[in-house]
This record gives C-alpha cells, structure tokens and sequence, in this order.
C-alpha cells in the first residue's frame, strides 16, 4: 500500500507554505514604497505588532480577506486559486466500497491504493489499482460513494488516464438510490465512457480477463 501525507497535513503545509511566501512579498512590497509597518498597520486598523510578526514569519494563520487588504495597501493583488490535487481523505462509505469489489474479485488480484499517476510532481492519484497475480491484468478504479457531477467526474477520470497512460479503468459507483437516479439522467455520457456494464466486467475481472473496455461497476 503506498504511502501518502494525510490530506489535512498537507494541506497545513502548503498553507504555511502559503503565509511564508505572503510575508517575504509583502514585506518586500511595503520596503518598495516606502511605507512603513507602523502605517500600514494604521491603515489596516492593526498593531504595528501584528505586521511586525507577519515580516518576521511569526504568524501562523491570516485569513483571506485580511491578506487581500494587506496586499492592496503596499500596492499588491492577492490571487486565490484551487487546482487538481491528490484525493481527498477517504472517508468510511468509500472504505467500505472498495471492500466489496475486493470481495467479488476474489483472493488472485494484489491491491495498492491511493496510486499516484507516473507523471513526475503530479500530485494526482488512482483510488486503487489492481493486479491479477495469474493473467498479469491489472485495472485502475476510481471509487464514487455519491455520484453529483457527472461531467466532472468523467471529465476528471479521462484526464488522468490519458495523462497517465493507464490501463483499464473500472468507475466503481455505490449503489445508493440516489446514485441510480444520477445515472439513469447521465446514462449516454457514462455508457460512451464506460461501455461494459456492471455483470459483464466482473465476470471477466474475476477470471482474471480484460473486460474489453473501460467499464462501470455499480456495488
């Protein structure tokens, strides 16, 4: 089983990460003009305290709207963005869903989780990735407790196997009522993806063969 940083604590790192770099440019932007802490401090309704322990790298948090302030003041705009990262935690629903597919495949297939996609510094990962120890087939899975955004999703599943060159991909969904309706709306997009039904792949699967297509399997 591969071996990753705790969603929570990477995330505190690349905020601390974060406030260090906010503090070196503000601070080198308040230099620039001229202003000093005691004035920025007062225009921002602050202590010169505050801003002291900003430049200094002493302060652990500053919220957004406050670093948005504090940049306009020295002449800055602060930029905020998401981007694509590893998977969220796992919570117990998706514990429990890869457990079964587990089951239904049988003892033969050795199981990683949490795979990180081959591409240097990609921080992206495969929910599981699956090896047949006879056949040598192996599978990627991406595992949905509660299917919303069907075009995201897909749109996200298709990025990376593209960019990771993966072998088959198996979108292994819940099977929740709420699950059946999404698809029932969405059934043209996940059937052009993932063309091999539920029955059809895990026959194949369990025997170890390709099931010939990408394919959806509903637990």
């Amino acid at each position: 089983m591969t071996t990753r940083a705790r969603p929570v604590d990477r995330g505190t790192a690349k905020g601390k990460k974060a406030l260090r770099d906010f503090a070196e440019e503000f601070r080198a932007a308040r230099r620039q003009t001229g202003l000093s802490q005691a004035t920025v401090a007062m225009l921002c309704g602050l202590s010169r305290a505050s801003i002291g322990r900003l430049e200094r790298g002493d302060l652990h948090s500053l919220s957004i709207v406050r670093a948005a302030m504090l940049a306009a003041v020295v002449g800055l705009d602060l930029s905020v963005r998401t981007y694509p990262g590893p998977n969220p935690a796992r919570d117990s629903a998706q514990i429990r869903l890869l457990r079964r597919i587990r089951i239904r495949l049988g003892p033969l297939w050795i199981w990683e989780f949490e795979v990180p996609l081959h591409l240097p510094q990609d921080q992206r990962a495969w929910d599981a990735r699956a090896t047949h120890q006879v056949t040598g087939m192996v599978v990627v899975i991406e595992a949905i407790t509660r299917l919303t955004d069907i075009q995201g999703s897909v749109r996200r599943i298709t990025l990376k196997q593209r960019d990771d060159r993966s072998p088959r991909v198996i979108l292994l969904l819940a099977d929740t009522r709420a699950n059946s309706v999404v698809r029932a709306e969405a059934d043209e997009i996940l059937s052009s993806v993932f063309p091999v039904g539920t029955r059809a792949a895990l026959q194949a699967l369990a025997a170890g063969r390709d099931p010939g297509a990408d394919a959806i399997v509903v637990l």
